[in-house]
C-alpha cells in the first residue's frame, strides 16, 4: 500500500533502527520490491528495452551473497488487482505517470520504466537457482507480514507499510542492506544492515501503543487514499505542517513534522478505542449507520458513541492487523501442490492451473481477466506518436481471453469469487470492526482481495478517474457471462494512446462451442503445442532446423514480422536475431552448461567466444551522446509485447513449448548497437563469420523466421483477418477497441473447432498405436 511520507521520516531517524550483522537466518523477500530495487539502483538499461542478461547476472550475484552468509530467502510476489477496486485509481495514476516517463526516456531525458520482461526473467532465475517462491493472488504485503510473524524472521523490502506491521523479526529496508560488500571472512561472512522494529519507534514516543500505528498510517494516507476527515482533523490538531492532506506528490506530501506530531498526539491514548473516540468528538460526530458492536446493551451504547469517521477509520486499520498462521506456510513447507494450500490462494482458477499460478508461471494477467475482465498494459519506451506497441500482440491476448472467459470452469470460478467479494462487502459494516478497545482482530479482507468494502474506498480521497480517452473504469469486472449465453464478452484493456491512458473494450464474439480450459490443459502436449503454433501462424515443420528451446522465440518473431506496424526492416530483424545468437553463445558458456543444454555440439568455443566479444563491443554504451533510434525502439517494443503475450499463452497451456531462456533472448543495448552497425553498411554474416556455430545458428534462425513469415504460411488463429496490408487491418472492432479489437476476423471463431480437431487427431493416433 505505501504510507505517504513515512519512509522519509523513519529513515531520517537512526534511533528507530538497530545495526545488525545479518547472517544465519531465514529471510522473507518482497519479490517485486527486489526486482525494482535491483534494476533501478544499478543503472541498467531502460531506454533500449532492457538488458535482461545484465539483470539476471546481478540477481544471481545478490542470491550468491545471501548464500555466502547462510541466509535462506523465501520470495513472495504480488499477484493481480484487488477486486475491491480500492487501489484502482492509484494504479491508473501510476500508468499515466509511466507513460510520460517512457516518453521522457525516448527523448534522452530522465525517467524510470521497468522493461517489460523483467518479472519473467526474475522468476526464471529464481527457479533455476532453487530459491523458494510463491505468487500471491493479489498484493502480497499482508501475506508477507503474516508469514514473517509466524516464522519470527525479518522481511526485506522497500515498502513503508512494514514500518506499521508489528513483526517480531523486524523489517530490513533495502536502503540499509549492504549486500554488495560482504563483511567478515568465510565461512562467517555477514551483511551489514539496519533492522527496524515497531518496539523501537514506540519506545521513542513514550511507550506508544503499537496498535495505534495503523491509525497513524490511515490518517497519513496510503495507496487506497486518504480519509476525508483527515485534513479537518490535522487542522484541528494544528498538524497541517508543510503538506496538504491529499497525500500526493510534491507540495501535498505529508511532511515529517506532520507524521511526528501525529505520533506524539496518539501517544497520549492507551489504545485505538480511545483515540477513535477523541477523533469522533473533535469532528462533532454522533450516531453511526448500523451497529458496530454486538447485540444487547453494549452494542446499543457503541452504536450511539461512534461516528461515520470512526467506523471508516477502524475498517481501514484492519489492513495492518496481522494474523497467524499464514496461508503461505504450507506452500513453503514443501507441498508445492495447489491442494496443499488454502483455496483462497488459487481461486478462481481451475485446480489444474492453481500450482502454476502459485509458482509464478501464470502472469497476474490471468487472474485479472477471470475476476475483473480487465488488464493494465505496462508502457514501454517507444514512439508515442504511433499506436501502442501492445496493439501488435492483441490477437494473441484475445486467445488468452477466450480460453479464460469462454471456459465453463473459469466462469464458475469467477462467479464464486465475485459472490464471495459481495458477501464481504455486505458484512463489512457489521462484522469487521471488532471491539472498541482495539483488541479485536477482524481482518477486514475478503479473500478475493484484502479489504473488500467498496463503500470504504468511496469515502477516501483518491485521484480523479474520468480522464481516460474512451471511458472510465467500466462495469464489466468480474461479471461472468452465463453458460450458453450468446452475449459478447468484453475485456477492458488499459493502454497508451499517444500520451494518454485509454480504455479499449476488446469484444470477444462467442465461439460455436465453449472451450473447456480443464480439457485443454489436460490434453496431450503435442495437441497443445500444435494449438499454440497455430495461434502464431507457424508450422512445426518449418522449425525443424532450430533447437526446440528457441521455437517460441522464432514463432513470436515470425508473428511480429507479419503483424508489426510499421513493418520491421531487414536490419531490425537481423539485429534481433544476432542478439539471440549472442545470447545462445553466452548461455552455452555459463558455468555448469552441458552439451545437452547447448543448441549445437561443442566445438571450437574459443572462436565462438571471439564472436561473442566482438558483438559485445558493439553495444550502445551508457553516456553515448546520440539519440535513440525511435523506429528501432518501437519495433522491438512490439516484439517484446508479442513475446510477453505468447509466453502468457504458453504458460496457460502448461508449457507445451520449452521455457524460453529469457535472460539471453534480448539485450536492448546490444540489439540497438547491432542495428546501428548494420544500418551503417556492415553485413550480418560478417559479424558472425569468425564462429562456425554462431554463423550456422544465425542462418538457421533467419531461415526459419522467413519460412514462418511467408504469406502462404500466414494463417494463424490469432491473426485471422489481420493478414493483408498492415496499414489496413480491419478485424471487427469492439466498442472503443482500437485496431483489431473485435477479434481479428473469423480466426477466433474457429478456436474451439481447431482444438477439437487436434484432440480428435490425437485420440485417433493413440487408438491406432494401441491397435
Amino acid at each position: 500500500m505505501g504510507v505517504h511520507g513515512l519512509t522519509t521520516y523513519v529513515e531520517g531517524n537512526k534511533q528507530f533502527f538497530q545495526d545488525v550483522k545479518f547472517r544465519d537466518s531465514v529471510l522473507i523477500v518482497d519479490g517485486c520490491s527486489l526486482y525494482y530495487r535491483l534494476y533501478f539502483s544499478h543503472s541498467l538499461d531502460q531506454q533500449h528495452g532492457g538488458d535482461y542478461d545484465a539483470f539476471s547476472t546481478l540477481l544471481a550475484q545478490f542470491l550468491s551473497a545471501l548464500a555466502a552468509c547462510s541466509i535462506q530467502p523465501f520470495v513472495v510476489l504480488d499477484g493481480g488487482m484487488d477486486p475491491s477496486d480500492k487501489k484502482f485509481s492509484t494504479l491508473r495514476e501510476r500508468l499515466r505517470s509511466k507513460i510520460k516517463e517512457a516518453e521522457s526516456l525516448s527523448h534522452g531525458r530522465h525517467g524510470s520504466v521497468l522493461p517489460l520482461l523483467t518479472r519473467e526473467v526474475f522468476i526464471q532465475v529464481l527457479t533455476q537457482m532453487g530459491v523458494p517462491l510463491v505468487q500471491c493472488p493479489v498484493e502480497a504485503d499482508w501475506e508477507i507480514a503474516c508469514l514473517a510473524r509466524q516464522w519470527k524472521c525479518p522481511v526485506l523490502t522497500n515498502d513503508s507499510d512494514f514500518y506499521i506491521f508489528d513483526l517480531p523479526g523486524g523489517y530490513l529496508p533495502f536502503h540499509f542492506f549492504n549486500w554488495t560488500h560482504l563483511s567478515g571472512r568465510a565461512p562467517h561472512q555477514f551483511i551489514s544492515a539496519r533492522r527496524y522494529t515497531t518496539q523501537l519507534l514506540c519506545r521513542w514516543f513514550g511507550g506508544l501503543n503499537r496498535q495505534l500505528l495503523p491509525l497513524c498510517a490511515v490518517l497519513s494516507g496510503n495507496d487506497y487514499g486518504t480519509p476525508r476527515c483527515a485534513e479537518t482533523l490535522f487542522t484541528l490538531l494544528d498538524l497541517t505542517g508543510g503538506g496538504g492532506g491529499g497525500g500526493g506528490r510534491g507540495a501535498r506530501k505529508p511532511s515529517s513534522s506532520r507524521i511526528e506530531g501525529l505520533l506524539y498526539w496518539l501517544s497520549h491514548f492507551p489504545g485505538p478505542g480511545e483515540a477513535l473516540g477523541e477523533i469522533s468528538r473533535l469532528l462533532g460526530e454522533s450516531g453511526i449507520q448500523g451497529r458496530v458492536g454486538g447485540g444487547g446493551r453494549r452494542g446499543r451504547e457503541e452504536e450511539t458513541t461512534s461516528g461515520k469517521g470512526h467506523s471508516l477509520l477502524w475498517a481501514a486499520m484492519q489492513e495492518y492487523c496481522v494474523q497467524s498462521p499464514s496461508s503461505l506456510a504450507a506452500w513453503f513447507a514443501g507441498g508445492k501442490a495447489a491442494s496443499d494450500v488454502s483455496p483462497s490462494l488459487t481461486a478462481p482458477l481451475p485446480e489444474c492451473l492453481g500450482s502454476a499460478a502459485l509458482r509464478g508461471l501464470l502472469s497476474p494477467l490471468v487472474r485479472d481477466v477471470v475476476v475483473m475482465h480487465r488488464v493494465l498494459l505496462y508502457p514501454q519506451v517507444e514512439n508515442s506518436k504511433q499506436a501502442s506497441s501492445q496493439e501488435c500482440a492483441r490477437p494473441i491476448r484475445q486467445v488468452v481471453y477466450r480460453l479464460l472467459l469462454q471456459s465453463g470452469g473459469a466462469r464458475k470460478g469467477a462467479d464464486a469469487t465475485v459472490l464471495a467479494l459481495g458477501k464481504a462487502v455486505a458484512v463489512q459494516g457489521t462484522t469487521s470492526q471488532g471491539k472498541r478497545d482495539g483488541t479485536g482482530r477482524g481482518r477486514g479482507r475478503g479473500r478475493g482481495g484484502r479489504g473488500g468494502a467498496k463503500d470504504q474506498a468511496l469515502q477516501m480521497q483518491t485521484s480523479g478517474d474520468k480522464d481516460e480517452v474512451g471511458g472510465g473504469q467500466g462495469d464489466s469486472g468480474g461479471a461472468a457471462v452465463p453458460e450458453g449465453s450468446t452475449a459478447p464478452i468484453c475485456v477492458d484493456e488499459y493502454d497508451r494512446q499517444h500520451l494518454n491512458l485509454k480504455r479499449n473494450q476488446v469484444e470477444l464474439p462467442p465461439p460455436g462451442k465453449a472451450l473447456q480450459l480443464d480439457a485443454l490443459v489436460q490434453a496431450p502436449s503435442t495437441a497443445r503445442k500444435t494449438f499454440l503454433l497455430e495461434v502464431l501462424g507457424v508450422k512445426e515443420s518449418d522449425l525443424a532446423s532450430v533447437s526446440p528451446n528457441l521455437w517460441l522465440a522464432v514463432g513470436v518473431t515470425a508473428f511480429w514480422s507479419r503483424e508489426a506496424s510499421p513493418s520491421p526492416s531487414l536490419p531490425q530483424l537481423q539485429a534481433l536475431i544476432l542478439g539471440m545468437v549472442y545470447g545462445e553463445v553466452t548461455r552455452n558458456n555459463q558455468p555448469g552448461a552441458t552439451c545437452n543444454q547447448r543448441s549445437s555440439p561443442q566445438s571450437n568455443w574459443a572462436a565462438e567466444r571471439g564472436v561473442w566479444g566482438h558483438l559485445d563491443r558493439l553495444r550502445v554504451r551508457p553516456g553515448e551522446r546520440r539519440g535513440l533510434d525511435l523506429g528501432g525502439a518501437h519495433a522491438y517494443s512490439q516484439w517484446q509485447a508479442c513475446l510477453w503475450s505468447a509466453t502468457c499463452l504458453n504458460h496457460l497451456l502448461l508449457q507445451p513449448l520449452p521455457n524460453q531462456q529469457m535472460p539471453w533472448l534480448f539485450s536492448g543495448s546490444l540489439v540497438h548497437g547491432l542495428l546501428k552497425t548494420l544500418s551503417g553498411g556492415r553485413t550480418a554474416e560478417s559479424l558472425v563469420g569468425g564462429g562456425p556455430l554462431s554463423g550456422q545458428l544465425y542462418c538457421s534462425l533467419l531461415d526459419a523466421v522467413r519460412k514462418c513469415s511467408s504469406k502462404t504460411q500466414a494463417s494463424s488463429a490469432a491473426g485471422g483477418g489481420r493478414r493483408g496490408k498492415r496499414g489496413n487491418r480491419r478485424g471487427g472492432r469492439g466498442r472503443g477497441s482500437g485496431r483489431g479489437g473485435g477479434g481479428g476476423g473469423g480466426g477466433g471463431a474457429d478456436l474451439s473447432n481447431r482444438f477439437a480437431f487436434l484432440m480428435a487427431e490425437e485420440e485417433f493416433e493413440e487408438e491406432f498405436e494401441e491397435g
